[in-house]
This record gives C-alpha cells, sequence and structure tokens, in this order.
C-alpha cells in the first residue's frame, strides 16, 4: 500500500476503562483485542506513520502492540493520562514530527469505523480544510482529522476534554464527510457491548 508523507493517524488508548471496569482495549472483540479493530482502520489509510498513544494500561497493549509487523507503527506513553483525555491528544500530536501535515485521529475503543473514512478527512485537510469530521444523523461521529496549523491548539488542551471545542471553535471552515455508517458512532462503553450483533443505535 502506497504511504503520503505527511500524513498521519493517532490511535487514542491511554485511557483507563473505567466504566468499563478495567482494561477494555485488551478484551475480545469478536475474538481478538479490541484495540486491533482500531489499529488496522488506522494502517489501512494512506499515512507515513501510525502513532498508538498508550498509558494507564500500557505494558498490557504492548503485549498486543508487539504482534503487528508494520514498520509505520509508533507508540509514545501519556505520562500524565489520569488527568483525562486531552493529556492523550497532547502526547499523540506532541510525538508528530516537524514536517507532519495533518493527522486523523481515532479512538481505540470504536472498532467499525468504515474503510476509506480516515482518507477521505485527511483528503479534506490536505485540500486547505483546517479540519475535518464525520457528519452522522446518528450524532457526534468519529474520527476526526486536523491540519498542522491546528496542532498547537489540541497540545493546549487541558482536562478531560477531546477535540470537539477545538473543532468548534473553526466554525464553518470544518471540513464534514457525509456518513451514515453505525460505526461512525458506536463505541465500546461497557462489557456488553462487546457481545452486540447489532449496533443500529450509538451506545
Amino acid at each position: 500500500m502506497m504511504t503520503r508523507a505527511g500524513r498521519h493517524a493517532l490511535v487514542l488508548a491511554a485511557g483507563a476503562g473505567r466504566r468499563f471496569g478495567g482494561n477494555k482495549l485488551t478484551a475480545l472483540w469478536r475474538g481478538e483485542p479490541l484495540i486491533l479493530a482500531a489499529l488496522r482502520t488506522a494502517l489501512a489509510a494512506r499515512v507515513e506513520r501510525v502513532t498508538v498513544v498508550t498509558g494507564a494500561h500500557a505494558p498490557a497493549l504492548e503485549s498486543v502492540l508487539s504482534t503487528i509487523d508494520d514498520p509505520r507503527l509508533q507508540r509514545v506513553v501519556a505520562q500524565d493520562c489520569h488527568e483525562g483525555l486531552a493529556a492523550s491528544l497532547r502526547a499523540g500530536v506532541a510525538s508528530l514530527p516537524s514536517n507532519a501535515q495533518g493527522a486523523v485521529i481515532l479512538l481505540g475503543d470504536m472498532p467499525l469505523i468504515p474503510a476509506g473514512l480516515a482518507d477521505q478527512l485527511l483528503d479534506a485537510v490536505a485540500g486547505g480544510a483546517p479540519a475535518a469530521r464525520v457528519r452522522s444523523p446518528k450524532g457526534p461521529a468519529h474520527p476526526v482529522a486536523f491540519a498542522a496549523a491546528v496542532f498547537p491548539d489540541l497540545v493546549a488542551l487541558v482536562g478531560d476534554r477531546g477535540a470537539r471545542s477545538v473543532m468548534d471553535g473553526l466554525g464553518e471552515a470544518v471540513a464534514c464527510v457525509d456518513s451514515d455508517a453505525p460505526g461512525v458512532v458506536f463505541d465500546v462503553d461497557l462489557p456488553s457491548d462487546l457481545d452486540k450483533t447489532t449496533i443500529d443505535e450509538p451506545t
């Protein structure tokens, strides 16, 4: 698969999984550790590098990541992950090389992101948009992508806030990619989500 210089993917996987009751990203989803689904989505994209941000359960996740044979896969540990989601974003964005032009951000607990969606978001950013998001009739959706010009705003985030506040601040400049796929809103939040056979509604 051809990669493109300057295009990156971040997979956020640093959370403690408190609502789940522990490390959900190594729990089995359809016969394999949950994190692998998000990683496959990221590695299938036309990106130079995929960086996984670990934290609360870094050793357990590393045992899974070590099974992936792809030189593009990188790891970074968010040492302050207990502060919340912003810490994961800061660690991931800060780890990107200086020549990074854009990054798509995926969540490790969203296993059913449609193929090709990450590339569409990165294409929108490459075309001049400061950010791109998925627009779904089912509610707030993922993944999202940002141009390098917005990276300083992401690194400045604090607390248990994701990138939505940065996205909202960009207003109509944000590019939208429409998708009605249920996977753009489905995340594994509770152990019961692992056994779902249909995902027509968000969790």
